[in-house]
């Protein structure tokens, strides 16, 4: 149970980190170095911490689902809000 709560609780802390990163990266042009960027700058923090966190390579997949998803959530917010000022 507790090693369960562990990999919850990494996996929302890179889903958290992410969230910024997708935000921020909408507003530059695709495949741009300040894009490239901002996909992998958490990537460090999450490695790190899964480390610390005592957990193995196993648990790769579900932190870079997480930091996808992240990613993901963090650009539709930031496409919603640039659509709704657009329409105001």
């Amino acid at each position: 149970m507790e090693n369960i709560i562990l990999i919850l609780g990494l996996v929302v802390f890179t889903i958290i980190v992410s969230f910024p990163c997708g935000y921020i990266r909408e507003n530059f042009p695709k495949y741009s170095i300040v894009w490239w960027v901002l996909i992998h700058l958490p990537i460090p923090f999450i490695v790190l911490l899964r480390i610390k966190a005592g957990l193995n390579w196993h648990y790769i997949p579900l932190t870079l689902a997480g930091s996808v998803v992240g990613q993901i959530l963090g650009g539709a917010v930031s496409r919603r809000r640039k659509q709704n000022a657009k329409a105001a």
